[in-house]
Parts: C-alpha cells; sequence; structure tokens
C-alpha cells in the first residue's frame, strides 16, 4: 500500500528538493504539495494522508493554533514540522501535537531519517529537542512564544509595547506605513493576539516588556 505525503511550503524550490529526496529513496509513495495553508486543509478535507510535511512560515499560516486544527481534521495524520526555527520553537510545535520537527537546512540523510523514523515509531525527535522538552518539565517554565518572531518582527513588538504608534514606529525605524501595518499584523497573527491588551499582557508574562 503506498504511502501519502503531503508538502506544506510556498517555496517551490523546497517542495521539488523534498520530493526528489523522498521520491528516490521510496519507491511506494504518493507525493502531493500545498502552497498555502488553504490549499492544504482542503486537500487534507479531500484526501487521506498519512506525513504531513509542514512549513509554519506559509502563506495563511496559523503557526501554532493550525496543529490541533489539522488534527482535527485528520487525526491520525502525522506532522513533521520543516522550519528554519530554532529548538525552542520546534518544543512549542511538539507541546502542541506536531510529531516531529527537523531544520530546513538539515541535509538529505536527516530528513530521511526522520520521516522513517515517523514511519516506523510515528515520532521524531533529535537528542536536542529531548532535553528541551525534558528541561522544560522539570522547570515547568512554559518556553517563550516571543522566539518565534523574527529580529525586525521583535523590534515592532517592542515599539507597540511601548505604545507607538503606525506612524511613530515609521519615523523610528525608517519604515514605509504599509510596511510597518504589516509588520503589525504579521506580529499579531504568530501571537495569535487580538489587541494592544492582549500585546501588554504577553510581553509582560514573559519578558518583561518594555525593554528599558
Amino acid at each position: 500500500m503506498d504511502r501519502k505525503i503531503i508538502i506544506a511550503d510556498d517555496h517551490f524550490v523546497v517542495r521539488l528538493g523534498t520530493t526528489l529526496i523522498l521520491e528516490s529513496h521510496y519507491k511506494d509513495v504518493k507525493i502531493s504539495c500545498a502552497e498555502s495553508y488553504t490549499d492544504l486543509t482542503e486537500q487534507l478535507y479531500a484526501e487521506h494522508f498519512d506525513l504531513l510535511i509542514l512549513d509554519i512560515n506559509m502563506p495563511e499560516s496559523k503557526y501554532l493554533s493550525m496543529i490541533g486544527e489539522l488534527k482535527t481534521i485528520q487525526p491520525s495524520l502525522k506532522i513533521l514540522v520543516f522550519s528554519v526555527y530554532d529548538n525552542d520553537i520546534a518544543v512549542q510545535y511538539i507541546i502542541e501535537g506536531a510529531d516531529g520537527y527537523i531544520n530546513k537546512l538539515s541535509d538529505e540523510n536527516n530528513i530521511l531519517e526522520a520521516v522513517e523514523q515517523i514511519f516506523e515509531t510515528g515520532t521524531y525527535y533529535s537528542q536536542d529537542i529531548v532535553k528541551k522538552l525534558v528541561s522544560s518539565a522539570k522547570k515547568d517554565t512554559p518556553i517563550n512564544p516571543l522566539e518565534i518572531l523574527s529580529e525586525r518582527e521583535k523590534e515592532i513588538f517592542d515599539l507597540l509595547v511601548k505604545g507607538y504608534g503606525n506612524i511613530e514606529i515609521s519615523n523610528e525605524l525608517n519604515l514605509h506605513l504599509s510596511t510597518v501595518s504589516t509588520y503589525k499584523a504579521r506580529v499579531y497573527k504568530k501571537l495569535n493576539i487580538k489587541n494592544a491588551v492582549d500585546l501588554v499582557r504577553l510581553a509582560d508574562k514573559n519578558q518583561g516588556y518594555p525593554k528599558s
């Protein structure tokens, strides 16, 4: 019986390269691709898949919340997060229900090892991630969700917490207003917040913002 894998990533080269790696190793695999979160969910509703290789930064991404949503669509679906983020972020997604994580900088052997182990055991966790999970459990300390932000997004976040408006941020960082609006929307979406009150609460809870 053919294994069915779906690769969700907005970069053509990543989709193509990952497909070629998997097809060169597995003779009984059927691979589909999705370019956005909407595209992905539509395919999951239409067809059963054994494994999802998921880029968490693709268009329309819901970040942490999408893991539970995807598992609701297909409870038996195995999700391997495929990203450039570090292990702290990986642990957050594993806690949310992802079955494994592999960095996009990994070589061909690492990718095949991750996929093979998920097919065999149901999960793939590197030794570093296991250590992070154990450390987090011992300390009972939540991992900081702000680490998912890019450096520019963190700058925007800091200024928003300090009470800066879009125009002030535009002047402070020498960015166009439309660019500031785009970054602000991205910050809100990544952190799953809806207003300035949520923003300040999250900052206070995780890093003692605003920074001095």
